[in-house]
């Protein structure tokens, strides 16, 4: 996976910059994630990863796959994409895509797992915590994990925050047997 991000960064470099640009990063978040989500079907894997055809045919069915009219600009990057062999990066391109928006917007997605329900009133707390540690707006996704025991799991990105009881149990039971 870290190679298929490494061959995608650099488009999702350029397409930024060219969204950023045309103050048209919305627009291109949510084509990209699109694209990015039919690309990702195992069918379309299929077609995409055929010997036999060409890369500009591949491009063409997959652009007939959505309804309606393609922007140009979005055409264009599918077709050097499919020149390049590299339609099936879509996935990758679209997540560097949201991940470069984020950082210039200033924000970050947590997943918080918690052993039960938070109040409004805990999540306004962790949010206003959060804000302040990672200097960041905080967009906060919460869900329930009862086998957490106790406690709370955050994951953002590659960071994750376990203070579960169920990690500290783990983490005592993996000290004692050492």
């Amino acid at each position: 996976m870290a190679e298929l991000t490494t061959l995608a960064r650099p488009y999702a470099k350029a397409v930024f910059d060219a969204a950023q640009a045309e103050s048209a990063i919305d627009q291109w978040d949510q084509a990209l994630a699109l694209v990015a989500q039919v690309a990702a079907d195992k069918e379309i894997k299929k077609i995409l990863g055929s010997p036999g055809l060409s890369e500009q045919r591949k491009a063409e069915l997959f652009i007939g796959c959505f309804e309606g009219e393609v922007p140009e600009a979005l055409r264009n990057f599918l077709s050097i994409l499919a020149e390049n062999k590299r339609l099936i990066l879509l996935p990758e391109i679209s997540a560097l895509f949201t991940l470069y928006r984020a950082n210039k917007e200033r924000t970050v997605k947590l997943q918080v797992n918690t052993a039960f329900e938070l109040t409004e009133e805990q999540q306004r707390k962790l949010v206003d915590a959060l804000s302040r540690k990672l200097e960041r707006k905080i967009d906060l996704e919460t869900s329930v994990d009862q086998s957490l025991i106790g406690g709370v799991m955050i994951r953002t990105g590659d960071m994750v925050i376990d203070a579960s009881v169920r990690g500290k149990l783990a983490k005592m039971a993996k000290a004692l047997g050492s």
